[in-house]
């Protein structure tokens, strides 16, 4: 079976699936097809299905034209029918893994396909795991629930592995396409045909590791790691701004070091799917274990807190000017997670815009990338449809959520009452009369 795949991976003969059509998974099928790879798209909506079998992006790190192109020429369709991985050979599972409302992992996507999956799975096949989840998932959860459905068994009839996601919307510099890959695999010829798949597929290096689970860890490591710095940069914000000294400038100075620091920067809190996620998913998992993961529950608590705090800042910035925040007039520039992209997932300024709503001021946004969000944090809004003179002077304070390239803040500094920037997106505009810094 290992020579067989082997073969036909160089062959260009796979035929791969991609179940969950989303940031991760429409970007890997089209590079998928581009490697020349016949492939089917799985997705349980229609909406996105019917797109893509039209040529038409939704994603942000796909090219248009490329993606219309591979359509047109047959390498790339789409389907809500699972009766179609009987004539898949290699099926990566990239479906979302959010967190319940005990912030629990919810498996339930990754359980629901695997069962899809399993109904028509083929001797000889592959799948992959990449969507973000604890240790243990692939080999505890998924390989099960395929073996049952199926009549196959693990490393003999098929073979199955974890390959994390690694995906950053809106970076300019890594893609898909480019971006190491880690392989962690249940036996070494599994192993070895995973990595030799998307060594076909990428142009960067594929690095196998000895087990489903280390590879589930290492991604959860990734994330961890960001969010326990981001934790501390936050706290050590907090403490500059009691003792009237800027974090930034700070961490300006800090960066000049060549060696041990990497500089993370303070903010309204965590956004996307990863970061403010992913630590939970280790903390659960960790209590199986009797282990409590103490710093990474510190940081957490530090970050999903910092929406609060930056309320308590805009509170006093409007009590300085003897104006109540109940009742406050006020716009936020940008509500995705992250600058210049349409992605608000987990957006940490629409947590801030919930807030300021909940105490009671009068909230409005403008995001040129982000028209409108939907049933975020239980709430949903719509952009104002630009800015002038006229408009930002209407608002008795501007909060910046997100630090957006394509905003002119010079307007917005010469004509707002007052500025929190939570980004420090102004640092470069020289008039600050008006302008506070997180």
């Amino acid at each position: 079976m290992k020579q067989e795949l082997l073969r036909k991976i160089q062959n260009r003969e796979i035929i791969c699936g991609v179940v969950g059509l989303g940031y991760v998974g429409l970007p890997l099928a089209v590079e998928k097809a581009k490697a020349g790879f016949r492939t089917i798209g799985f997705d349980v909506q229609k909406t996105k299905v019917d797109w893509i079998n039209q040529g038409h992006n939704y994603i942000g790190d796909v090219v248009d034209n490329e993606l219309e192109s591979l359509v047109e020429s047959g390498r790339l369709s789409a389907t809500t029918e699972f009766d179609f991985v009987k004539d898949v050979d290699f099926i990566a599972i990239c479906v979302p893994t959010p967190l319940d409302k005990h912030q629990e992992p919810d498996i339930s996507y990754v359980k629901s396909s695997a069962q899809a999956i399993s109904k028509h799975l083929t001797n000889g096949s592959v799948v992959v795991l990449e969507s973000t989840t604890y240790p243990g998932t692939t080999e505890e959860l998924l390989k099960p629930i395929l073996e049952e459905g199926s009549g196959l068994k693990c490393g003999v009839d098929f073979y199955l592995g974890f390959s994390p996601e690694r995906v950053d919307p809106g970076n300019l510099l890594y893609k898909t396409k480019n971006t190491p890959k880690v392989v962690g695999a249940v036996g070494k010829d599994a192993s070895e045909v995973i990595k030799a798949m998307y060594e076909a597929i990428l142009d960067s290096d594929v690095y196998a590791v000895s087990s489903p689970a280390v590879a589930e860890m290492e991604k959860i490591l990734e994330n961890t790691y960001r969010n326990v710095n981001i934790g501390l940069i936050n706290e050590i914000g907090r403490l500059c701004n009691k003792m009237g000294i800027s974090v930034w400038e700070v961490i300006e100075a800090a960066k000049t070091k060549p060696y041990g620091f990497q500089a993370f920067y303070p903010g309204p809190g965590l956004g996307g799917h990863c970061i403010p996620l992913d630590p939970y998913y280790l903390t659960w998992k960790a209590r199986e274990y009797g282990f409590h993961t103490t710093l990474i529950e510190n940081s957490m608590v530090i970050n999903d807190s910092q929406p609060e705090y930056c309320v308590d800042r805009i509170m006093h910035i409007l009590n300085r000017h003897k104006k109540a925040i109940n009742g406050a007039k006020i716009l936020m520039l940008g509500v995705s997670y992250k600058n210049d992209i349409d992605d608000y997932r987990e957006s940490p300024a629409i947590r801030l815009f919930k807030e300021l709503k909940d105490v009671g001021a009068d909230i409005e946004y403008y995001d040129p990338w982000v028209s409108e969000f939907k049933n975020m944090y239980g709430i949903s809004a719509r952009s104002i449809s630009g800015l002038s003179a006229k408009i930002v002077a209407a608002y008795d304070l501007i909060v910046i959520g997100a630090a957006h390239h394509n905003v002119d803040y010079d307007l917005v500094q010469k004509n707002a009452k007052m500025v929190f920037d939570t980004k420090n997106v102004m640092a470069d505009i020289k008039e600050r009369y008006n302008i506070e810094v997180l």
